[in-house]
């Protein structure tokens, strides 16, 4: 857990405007910092599982707010991403295939995939 002086530094470096303390990078600023201090907890204390699962936790939601952050503000990412030194690649953005197949979802076709399983068990009872 960050102290109030780390703490109050990392929001006054990260913050976007005068009051703010929880805008997505000012929370992905904290939980790297926060991830640094348990990993080298966990190099001391290698047995330690509970906090093993608590660094995995704040990784996985560094990770989405991330990819939120990319989603509505790509420079924005690139900027916290380069001060941070992260290394992670840019989120992955949807297959044109999967973008088609929610389309004809949401306008009320079937699943292609759906419609070949029902045609072939419609011809099995035909030969029946």
């Amino acid at each position: 857990m960050l102290d109030k002086k780390v703490k109050d530094r990392i929001i006054k470096k990260f913050k976007t405007h005068e009051t703010d303390t929880g805008s997505t990078q000012v929370q992905v600023a904290l939980l790297t910092e926060e991830i640094k201090q348990l990993t080298e907890h966990l190099k001391m204390h290698k047995k330690d599982f509970s906090s093993r699962r608590g660094l995995i936790r704040k990784v996985a939601e560094r990770r989405r707010l991330l990819n939120y952050l990319h989603r509505e503000d790509a420079q924005g990412w690139e900027d916290l991403v380069k001060t941070l030194k992260l290394k992670t690649p840019k989120p992955a953005e949807k297959k044109q295939e999967v973008i088609d197949r929610e389309e004809a979802h949401q306008a009320g076709a079937n699943d292609p995939k759906i419609e070949a399983d029902s045609s072939e068990s419609s011809e099995d009872e035909e030969k029946k």
